[in-house]
């Protein structure tokens, strides 16, 4: 089947898919069907469903397509993957009438975001831009420049080394309460945790991409007359920036995570690690998710603009190459 057939039948589809779920959304929220779908409710939502899959199947299998609509058909999979998850979400949760200190439904968390569009804005700057991001940065450059330290000194190499991995395995919920205790209970502690957490996966990532040259290519830069500091700059580092991209982006992760148990142990009135453990006490689950949600969008966003600096910086890289 030609690409731009298949192409207009799963747009076809998903067209029909969407339609079909907002009828049945509709319906499933009328007060005389909450919490008591019917038997036919259920077949029809298996047979959306199953057109959605269907369509979602035929994009991901449709031939060579233009730079455009490759990159648009690449970008339409996942969201359509993504809305068909929430739409089974919100009919299973509203049909089947799930209790909210359960599992509360997508549309419940979207009215929870906005009513608390503040204060999820507070817990956004106190948590992300007050600890997660200075502390990512303080762990990433120290890593970074420890890392070419150890490249002229190896015996520092051969000591720190052993030292990452054994405090990589060092519990955070064993080092979050220490921070607490010597940088008190505001973001300077939840910054120190993230600093600790991103400094030796930059550091091992760093050494192992220095390490990545070939010796014929530092052969070469020798039989050049290269001073070492050439050697770093116009060899090294070049090929260790997709080991450096890799540890950036694994500690855009790692830093959302540190910075939000953290404040489990201790924080101001406010932060997405506070809010978590108030609301779970309270049974108001809806907030949860909706911190949850602010949570997933920061890190996803953290990511991607690493993402494309990694693009910019290593395009040179075969992974980028188009066939």
């Amino acid at each position: 089947m030609r690409a731009g057939v298949r192409l207009a039948l799963s747009a076809l589809g998903l067209a029909a898919a969407a339609g079909a779920a907002f009828l049945a959304l509709r319906y499933v929220h009328r007060p005389d069907v909450v919490g008591a779908a019917p038997p036919s409710f259920w077949l029809a939502i298996v047979a959306i469903w199953g057109l959605a899959w269907a369509a979602v199947a035929g994009l991901s299998h449709v031939g060579r397509l233009g730079p455009l609509k490759g990159r648009l058909v690449n970008l339409a999979i996942p969201i359509a993957f993504g809305l068909v998850l929430l739409f089974l979400w919100e009919a299973l949760t509203v049909g089947a009438g799930v209790p909210q200190v359960l599992m509360p439904s997508p549309s419940a968390i979207a009215h929870r975001l906005a009513q608390s569009a503040m204060t999820l804005r507070e817990d956004f700057v106190q948590t992300v831009v007050r600890a997660v991001i200075p502390g990512w940065l303080i762990g990433c450059v120290s890593g970074f420049v420890t890392a070419i330290v150890c490249n002229h000194v190896p015996f520092l190499r051969r000591g720190l080394l052993p030292i990452g991995n054994f405090v990589s395995a060092l519990p955070m919920i064993g080092i979050a309460p220490i921070m607490v205790m010597w940088f008190g209970f505001d973001w300077h502690s939840k910054a120190a945790v993230v600093a600790i957490m991103t400094f030796f996966p930059m550091l091992v990532n760093t050494i192992a991409g220095l390490s990545a040259s070939g010796r014929l290519e530092r052969d070469l830069m020798r039989s050049y007359g290269a001073r070492p500091l050439q050697t770093l700059v116009k060899l090294k580092l070049p090929a260790a920036m997709p080991f450096v991209f890799n540890a950036l982006k694994i500690n855009s992760t790692l830093a959302m995570i540190g910075a939000i148990v953290a404040e489990f142990f201790g924080t101001p009135i406010v932060g997405m690690g506070f809010r978590i453990s108030t609301e779970v006490g309270r049974s108001s689950l809806d907030m949860v998710w909706a911190e949850i949600v602010v949570a997933a969008v920061a890190g996803s966003a953290f990511y991607a603009l690493i993402a494309l600096a990694e693009r910019a910086v290593t395009f040179w890289h075969p992974s980028y190459r188009t066939q």
